[in-house]
């Protein structure tokens, strides 16, 4: 099945060797996102809430690039410095999607690239 490489400029640039997301068939699996600010290539500034926005805005310009959006997500795995910020990201989270909710993993990390506190994957099963 061939796989069809996904970038937009409305997201980060891939910082590494990766791309920003691979999709094959209906299935879309979007690369870690930082919360860095596609146009500077920054960390965003405004704390951890700004970071987790940011981080759910690339996610989303990614989805949109591949045909899809947050809807379509089936799996979401988030990796965070602090577990404290759980709750937040719970939170915020509520403003991105609506039952049924992915699945989802939690995963405390020591560190992320560029400082980061919050990275967030998705895997999303675009609709017909």
């Amino acid at each position: 099945m061939p796989r069809e490489i996904i970038k937009t400029d409305h997201a980060p640039a891939a910082i590494g060797t990766y791309s920003q997301a691979v999709k094959v068939d209906r299935t879309v699996y979007l690369s870690g996102q930082i919360p860095l600010d596609p146009a500077t290539m920054q960390l965003v500034d405004g704390g951890m809430e700004a970071q987790i926005h940011r981080v759910f805005d690339n996610l989303a310009a990614v989805a949109r690039a591949a045909g899809g959006s947050l809807a379509d997500t089936v799996k979401l795995n988030v990796f965070l410095t602090d577990l404290g910020h759980f709750a937040l990201v719970n939170q915020i989270m509520a403003e991105y999607f609506q039952e049924p909710y992915p699945a989802r993993a939690a995963i405390g990390v020591a560190a992320l690239p560029r400082g980061a506190q919050v990275e967030m994957d998705a895997v999303l099963a675009l609709q017909d």
